[in-house]
């Protein structure tokens, strides 16, 4: 929780740095220009531009905090889709404030497109990653069952081999998430590393809106999944404790 609160801090410190107090060597590019091409950028609509959208995300993360230490969780995959919106827009449109680029007309100056094509492929390649990770982020948790063990297949799924499996049980609720240390969340599914109250570091594969929740210990790894269906969920259960028993 404490994090979106200091991340919403970092955005309002750096709206102020820029915005007020002009300290335009914070502008990415810009400090590394010429003192020539300093002198064609429109510093003060820049440094606008960049302290309201520091200021918008800021106020973002911190109402996140808030929110998050409600139980609202859904309002972080809202935050993170605003921030990244946001964020597209401003390096969009900071490229006017650049008189390198654009004339006094805002028209693109001749042999500008090469500088610009660049930093759009860059913001092309990561709208089609952002997309993919959506994608396969949403989709229900999948296993298979080999000779040698349990794979859970997708994202940050792992092979888990029958003996390497201490402990299985059927939750109806998940422990209480901290936070995603490396993972994705979108919407009600969950993938990836959570840090958790009641048992620390877990590996998740669930959708938290369709209970209940297969428990898997294996190499001291916790382990949350469950499958599109109830039904699906507890026949994958009784599989995986009918093959550990034998085992």
């Amino acid at each position: 929780m404490w994090i979106y609160f200091l991340i919403g801090a970092f955005f309002i410190f750096i709206g102020l740095a820029v915005h007020v107090f002009k300290w335009y060597f914070l502008i990415s590019g810009y400090n590394t220009m010429s003192k020539e091409k300093k002198a064609n950028v429109d510093t003060k609509g820049l440094g606008r531009l960049m302290g309201i959208y520091a200021y918008f995300n800021g106020i973002l993360f911190i109402a996140a905090g808030i929110f998050y230490a409600l139980g609202v969780r859904k309002w972080l995959d809202l935050t993170f889709a605003v921030f990244g919106i946001s964020t597209l827009y401003m390096l969009i449109k900071a490229q006017k404030y650049d008189g390198n680029l654009f004339d006094e007309n805002g028209k693109l100056r001749k042999d500008a497109g090469r500088q610009l094509a660049v930093p759009g492929v860059i913001v092309g390649i990561s709208l089609i990653g952002v997309a993919v990770l959506m994608f396969f982020s949403s989709r229900p948790t999948t296993v298979a069952f080999l000779p040698e063990g349990l794979q859970i297949q997708g994202m940050y799924g792992d092979t888990y081999n029958w003996d390497s499996i201490e402990e299985i049980s059927l939750a109806e609720e998940l422990p209480t998430i901290e936070m995603r240390t490396n993972g994705s969340a979108l919407g009600s599914n969950l993938k990836g590393h959570f840090r958790t109250t009641e048992l620390g570091s877990v590996l998740m594969f669930v959708d938290t809106e369709k209970p209940p929740f297969i428990y898997l210990k294996a190499n001291g790894t916790s382990i949350f999944l469950n499958m599109d269906t109830q039904d699906e969920t507890l026949a994958i259960f009784e599989k995986i404790r009918s093959l550990t028993e034998s085992d």
